[in-house]
């Protein structure tokens, strides 16, 4: 038997602790909840946590601050909560290392389906203990060196880089297709269900956040090079070694 997925909520409304609590739990998740950055850290030690619904505005240290703390120790999925409809400030969640966003007032039916979209994406249907083991294998190419067993990305000189569950399955999708010019629509699909509408950027904003990890210069990307009004291709070779 699975063991419910734990989600931490964070925010500093008492009343939108209690809801989603209420809710999240109702659908079969384990839930803690936080009002700002020394209590979720509390939780992250105490507890085993599956995915962070944070929000955006927080007393003290704030939620930019948080999530950046959060994905530079790990690759959690995060779900940022923003009161902001612009797109600049959904652009920011992403940046700084949000999986995905949802603006406030939501439906929480809305915060379930993203939820799930989310774990879905990231193989993450069941309990760590009780999912099958993936099967072991590296993928070279440039020097570097992905484990997809342990979903870790090492560089030339052998650093773990921490990668973001998005990020991840992205450099999946492109390792897959080497040399291949793949367009944005082909790497939206592994984001269906999250809602995108065609012109969303999620997938540029990904991309800049990984050539940042990978590329020697972010500005001048020798390795995920653009291809104007089509997509995107992975220029280097790539290996897998037996």
């Amino acid at each position: 038997m699975e063991r419910a997925r734990h989600l931490l909520v964070v925010d500093d409304d008492r009343e939108i602790q209690a809801l989603l609590h209420d809710f999240l739990v109702k659908h079969g998740f384990r839930v803690s909840t936080a009002g700002d950055g020394r209590e979720v850290r509390r939780q992250m030690a105490q507890w085993t946590i599956d995915l962070v619904i944070l929000d955006l505005m927080l007393p003290g240290e704030s939620g930019v601050e948080l999530c950046r703390s959060l994905r530079s120790e790990s690759d959690i999925p995060i779900i940022m909560l923003t009161a902001v409809a612009e797109e600049a400030e959904r652009i920011i969640c992403l940046e700084i290392g949000a999986d995905d966003y949802i603006v406030k007032p939501f439906s929480p039916r809305e915060l379930l389906a993203r939820i799930r979209a989310l774990f879905r994406r990231t193989g993450a249907t069941a309990a760590p203990q009780e999912r099958e083991a993936p099967s072991a294998g590296e993928v070279h190419f440039s020097g570097w060196r992905l484990d997809t067993g342990k979903r870790e990305l090492r560089s030339p000189d052998g650093v773990l880089v921490h990668l973001s569950s998005g990020e991840y399955q992205l450099l999946t999708a492109l390792l897959d297709r080497p040399q291949r010019v793949v367009s944005r629509d082909e790497l939206m699909e592994f984001y269906k269900g999250d809602a995108l509408s065609p012109f969303d950027r999620s997938i540029d904003i990904q991309i800049s956040r990984l050539r940042r990890k990978i590329e020697a210069s972010s500005r001048d990307p020798t390795l995920i090079k653009t291809v104007r009004g089509i997509g995107y291709q992975f220029t280097a070779t790539v290996t897998r070694p037996a």
